[in-house]
């Protein structure tokens, strides 16, 4: 019985012992989290959109006559002059073409001289009775018809003419001529049976210092961005004023700024899109004909919007959102929209007020409805920048420049490196 009341005994004394070291344990403080308290500012407008390069003046040098090709005269890929001698095409049977109209010239101006000749005459004789109004009428009508033969014969000169010069083909625009497209010796012509319709293709001359950009809008995007614009929301550039900004494909901006050149006035039905153009100089000739690029199009200012570092906004099946902290020191979720990124930060157009608090690091520790302890949040770079600043090293050589500034200018010794 005795050994009942010691064991009953000290199985209360445990009780109370746990009881008390649960009450003098003090609960879990609060994660710490960094925030940043946003402000509504504008921002750039900016879309992406895939693009296609295309020559400012891009000419197909073909064969306007039928004939054996002699030569080419230039260097393939060099740089060529409007009006430079590309081709030569053997001009034997055009120059005899032209030699015999020529011949047909001349035998019909004798023949016309003499017609002419005849009907002064007769119209002379007609008063003295020497010949009939039938021959005057003779004779004049072989005149006019002399004189209409000279003149097709000229311009049967002048084709032959045209048709010789033809067998010298010359770039039509300045630019650089590229790979020949048929070899001396190659027969070239200008009819469907020659070519299937079209001049026998020699080369294409491109100009390169400028360049075209092609790409294309939805129409959806266009009528959002001009409802945007009604509203207030967005301030939207001229055409002309539309700067442009080309990624290339390895994936590096190229240095020159673009402008909007082009916007078609209707929309394709197969594909429900806008055709735009950009143009940008290309000074360096980097660009090339047929390369894609990714275009940055600045249509203007977005007005209004909030600048989120990307590490704080979450998303889930609903959708966007940030942990905001609450005047009690709570978190609470925000669901927010985006459209864009600018730099390390996304654009939020909808969901968040003048001030609000979000939750930029350690948004893992953040729980809904639970208290937090804020610092202040401070984007990459800043905090080893101000660790910096206020290292000893650094107060040292403040006070250094400011007690002895002449110092400032003595040359350093130089380092066993060097």
């Amino acid at each position: 019985m005795k050994s009942r009341l010691q064991r009953a005994s000290l199985s209360y004394l445990c009780l109370i012992a746990l009881a008390a070291c649960s009450k003098s344990a003090p609960p879990p403080p609060p994660p710490q989290v960094a925030t940043f308290k946003v402000q509504s500012q504008s921002a750039p407008l900016e879309r992406q959109f895939a693009g296609r390069l295309s020559a400012y003046y891009s000419a197909n040098v073909t064969a306007r006559v039928s004939g054996v090709l002699l030569r080419r005269t230039y260097t393939e890929g060099s740089q060529v002059k409007a009006g430079q001698l590309l081709f030569e095409i053997d001009p034997a049977f055009y120059r005899a073409q032209l030699d015999n109209d020529l011949a047909l010239l001349a035998q019909d101006q004798a023949t016309y001289t003499n017609d002419r000749i005849t009907a002064a005459r007769n119209r002379k004789l007609l008063p003295v009775g020497s010949v009939s109004q039938q021959t005057v009428d003779n004779s004049d009508a072989a005149e006019r018809s002399a004189a209409a033969k000279v003149k097709a014969d000229q311009a049967a000169v002048e084709t032959a003419r045209i048709a010789l010069n033809y067998t010298r083909v010359t770039s039509p625009i300045s630019g650089i001529a590229g790979q020949q497209q048929a070899t001396a010796g190659a027969v070239v012509g200008t009819s469907t049976t020659d070519t299937g319709g079209n001049g026998t293709l020699l080369t294409t001359v491109q100009q390169i210092d400028r360049m075209y950009v092609n790409f294309t809008i939805s129409s959806s995007d266009l009528a959002t961005l001009q409802q945007l614009q009604s509203n207030g929301a967005v301030e939207l550039q001229q055409q002309k004023q539309t700067a442009v900004r080309i990624r290339l494909p390895n994936n590096t901006q190229y240095g020159t700024a673009g402008t909007l050149d082009f916007s078609d006035v209707s929309v394709n039905a197969a594909t429900g899109a806008i055709n735009m153009r950009a143009l940008i100089v290309n000074a360096q000739r980097r660009l090339l004909p047929g390369m894609y690029v990714t275009l940055i199009v600045d249509f203007g200012r977005q007005n209004n919007v909030f600048l989120v570092p990307q590490q704080a906004l979450q998303r889930d099946t609903v959708g966007g959102f940030v942990y905001v902290v609450g005047a009690d020191g709570k978190v609470a979720r925000k669901d927010v929209e985006t459209h864009d990124s600018l730099g390390n930060n996304w654009i939020v157009t909808h969901g968040l007020a003048d001030g609000d608090e979000i939750i930029v690091t350690g948004v893992q520790m953040a729980k809904e409805g639970a208290p937090v302890k804020t610092v202040a949040w401070q984007p990459p770079g800043a905090a080893s920048d101000a660790a910096a600043a206020s290292s000893p090293a650094a107060a040292a050589d403040s006070a250094a420049s400011v007690s002895a500034p002449a110092q400032a200018s003595t040359p350093a010794p130089a380092s066993k490196a060097e």
